[in-house]
């Protein structure tokens, strides 16, 4: 088993975040000053100014990155939920992309209210790493995880079995940050990647393992115990 070590830096909000929000900040406080200056009036002033402090407030909200250690020190053979927000798929189904064989997904539906950064799902090494251009389904939909952008990450555990994660871009997402480096070790409490504004996320598992979650439940990233590997 591989020693967990807790290398995550102490952050309140997303790194991915920083360029948004800074510009977001300086076009809005720009547009404030243009009107408090050209405007007799202060009502449309003070109007907009509540519109954007509300939308920032959403933004910042959207880019939060909440400090998560998984509760157990055994992770051997634990799945945990790589995102926050809803199971939507609990279904085999034939992975024929790289595996060739049924496998078990498992998926979450992350909204825009969600924290969109992503979590490594077991300890263990990368072992692949792939990025696919795509289509921007709603995230939701079936087809979303194969025709949708997305990035592929292979990672072995350290007893030999191969778990792929699939971050998918939504109809809003439209980018896709991906942390993980092939040949990399990888453990839960560590961040694989972030996907901006609504996506998904899919975990395929071998056949026979156990399933800890229910449709439509509620995942915590880093925390919720999704599978037991057998």
């Amino acid at each position: 088993m591989i020693k967990r070590i807790k290398r995550l830096k102490k952050i309140r909000l997303h790194r991915e975040g920083t360029d948004t929000l800074l510009y977001g900040f300086i076009i809005l406080a720009a547009i404030a000053l243009l009107l408090w200056r050209g405007l007799d009036n202060k009502i449309p002033f003070w109007f907009f100014v509540a519109v954007a402090v509300a939308l920032y407030g959403v933004v910042v909200n959207f880019f939060r990155c909440p400090i998560r250690y998984f509760p157990q020190e055994d992770t051997e053979n634990i799945v945990v939920a790589p995102a926050d927000g809803r199971i939507v798929v609990i279904e085999e189904v034939d992975e024929d992309q790289y595996f060739h064989e049924k496998r078990i997904m498992i998926s979450i539906f992350m909204s825009l209210f969600n924290v969109h950064a992503n979590w490594f799902p077991v300890d263990g090494h990368v072992k692949h790493v792939h990025h696919q251009n795509g289509n921007y389904h709603k995230a939701w939909l079936p087809k979303a995880s194969e025709e949708n952008e997305h990035a592929d990450i292979i990672i072995t555990t350290p007893d030999g079995k191969d778990i792929l994660c699939r971050q998918i871009a939504g109809a809003m997402a439209r980018r896709i940050v991906t942390y993980a480096k092939e040949g990399e070790e990888c453990y839960i409490d560590e961040h694989l990647g972030f996907i901006k504004f609504g996506s998904r996320v899919d975990v395929y598992l071998p056949l026979g393992s156990e399933v800890c979650v229910k449709m439509g439940q509620s995942t915590t990233g880093d925390q919720t115990i999704i599978a037991k590997l057998k």
